[in-house]
């Protein structure tokens, strides 16, 4: 079946949301269609099934979004090769979904490239036999000419679809940087001559005021390139979680607000202030309480003062021993003692929370010493060379904390190394659906709960009991989520909608009507 390249002429120009909004607005037009990255570099990943049926095996966030908006379940063939950073120079490498080999930067290509590329183009292929079209997402620049020959996302996955069936690329092009003609011009000169002629079109995203405006420009751009410029799209988040190093939130960061430039607070909103782990992981847990009417999310310092927070939550980590000793030379320990509001933690955030790591070499620290925790929880985690990657479902019946009245099932994933064990008395909320409660799962002690469920906001009577606390104690009553919480998918179909998804549709030679006169019927 064919696929689109979803390409871009440099990182964060807005291809993961175009690629997923494509999927949303075909899916629903009738389209069996599925994403795909052949190669991707985070530390945002979840938890899905192995493509083999064996297990289940991580895949970045933005392929898991991907899947989810073309109403497919994901596995790990839609991101068959995973690099996460894990610090010093080195990154785990993942191959459908499980940890291969950790590799340094300058060996990943002498060493293990090949066998990467065996996994995407195996993964592919089984996409492009089950489904009507693969939207597929490039990484980075499409024009990087010192990695043409070991490209996977932006140069292989086109040579490999088009053994298969018809393969067009589409270029995003960010106009928000500047110079978006000249990386548009820039991007086509340098690609290599087999990709060049399978572009068939130019995105340009993030404009902000009268697109007629760049008429004389677009008008240039085609005629110098034959390359047809097939929308302009407006600068619009539709609050799609992302996974590139240069979305995570630096410190100061207040829902895309910089405290630094003088943002005032929300008296009639809420705080909960996320410290900025030097190794952070996950980040995209907070995101559905970044999307809740009256809440900020600020991403802070590690230094900096917890006053005017009404909450705090420790975010996942990829090292968590490297991250606590960097809040305990920050002295965020003693400040978060004394701190009186809720404070939760999330799997790595939640091993911190603990009274003390052990096994600290398994993190990569070169030693076996025990670090000391945080000290708000009784529990300890022990680490392993054992790695639990699982989605599942919880009972989660809390009594206290921050999380305290939830009696739900509750859904999400794990992703951690280390076992957690309680050393003291403690309330042990989460338990299997077929088990007793354990701290291995979570722990709950007053003010503060930890858990290893990824995914944990998500759950709605989860962000409602969190949340709601939070306005009464400030005296006041919180609206609700109302609807803005799950119809980001739909937002990206609308903002893609504005480029001209037939020449798209056409260009791949799919047979199907994509305006809503037409929706779900082949055109015949």
């Amino acid at each position: 079946m064919p696929t689109l390249l979803v390409a871009g002429t440099a990182s964060h120009v807005g291809k993961s949301t175009v690629a997923a909004g494509l999927c949303r607005l075909l899916a629903d037009r009738g389209v069996d269609v599925v994403p795909f990255k052949a190669q991707n570099m985070s530390t945002n990943a979840r938890a899905v099934p192995r493509a083999t049926g064996d297990g289940f095996g991580e895949i970045g966030i933005s392929q898991y979004v991907q899947a989810r908006a073309a109403r497919v379940s994901p596995t790990t063939d839609h991101n068959p090769v995973l690099l996460k950073p894990q610090g010093g120079g080195e990154s785990q490498l993942l191959l459908h979904g499980r940890v291969a080999a950790s590799v340094a930067a300058g060996h990943y290509y002498d060493d293990h490239w090949h066998r990467a590329r065996e996994a995407a183009a195996t993964a592919h292929a089984r996409l492009a036999a089950a489904h009507d079209l693969v939207v597929a997402e490039g990484a980075g620049s499409i024009a990087e000419i010192n990695l043409h020959h070991r490209d996977l996302a932006n140069v292989e996955t086109p040579r490999f679809a088009r053994e298969t069936d018809s393969v067009a690329i589409v270029l995003v092009a960010d106009i928000e940087r500047g110079g978006v003609f000249a990386s548009i011009v820039g991007t086509l000169e340098l690609v290599p001559d087999d990709l060049r002629e399978l572009i068939r079109g130019v995105v340009i995203t993030k404009f902000r005021g009268d697109a007629s405006l760049l008429d004389s420009g677009i008008e240039a751009v085609e005629s110098r390139t034959g390359v047809p410029v097939l929308g302009v799209l407006p600068h619009d988040d539709p609050g799609l979680p992302e996974e590139d190093s240069v979305a995570v939130p630096r410190s100061g960061t207040v829902r895309g607000v910089d405290e630094s430039d003088g943002a005032d607070a929300d008296d009639d909103g809420v705080l909960v202030v996320v410290p900025r782990l030097p190794h952070i992981a996950n980040y995209t847990d907070l995101g559905p309480l970044e999307s809740l009417p009256g809440v900020r999310v600020a991403y802070r310092a590690l230094d900096a003062p917890l006053d005017d927070a009404d909450a705090v939550v420790i975010p996942g980590t990829k090292n968590s021993v490297d991250d606590l000793l960097a809040l305990h030379a920050h002295d965020f320990g003693a400040r978060l003692a004394v701190f009186s509001g809720p404070v939760v933690g999330l799997c790595g955030g939640y091993q911190l929370l603990g009274e003390r790591l052990t096994n600290a070499a398994v993190e990569g620290t070169g030693d076996d010493r025990v670090v000391e925790g945080l000290g708000l929880l009784p529990v300890e985690t022990r680490f392993s060379d054992e790695k639990r990657v699982v989605e599942t479902s919880l009972r989660l019946d809390a009594t206290e904390g921050p999380l305290a009245g939830v009696s739900d099932v509750v859904t999400g994933y794990e992703i951690h190394q280390g076992r957690t064990r309680a050393t003291d008395a403690v309330e042990t909320p989460f338990a299997p659906l077929d088990g007793e409660p354990t701290a291995a799962l979570g722990a709950s002690r007053r003010r503060v709960v930890g858990t290893y469920l990824h995914g944990l906001f998500e759950n709605r009577s989860v962000r409602e009991s969190f949340i709601n606390p939070l306005f009464e104690a400030k005296g006041s009553e919180w609206v609700g989520e109302g609807d803005a919480v799950g119809t980001a998918y739909d937002r990206a179909a609308r903002l893609v909608s504005g480029m001209n998804v037939d020449a798209v549709v056409d260009a791949v030679g799919l047979d199907v009507a994509v305006d809503d006169a037409d929706r779900g019927r082949r055109r015949g």
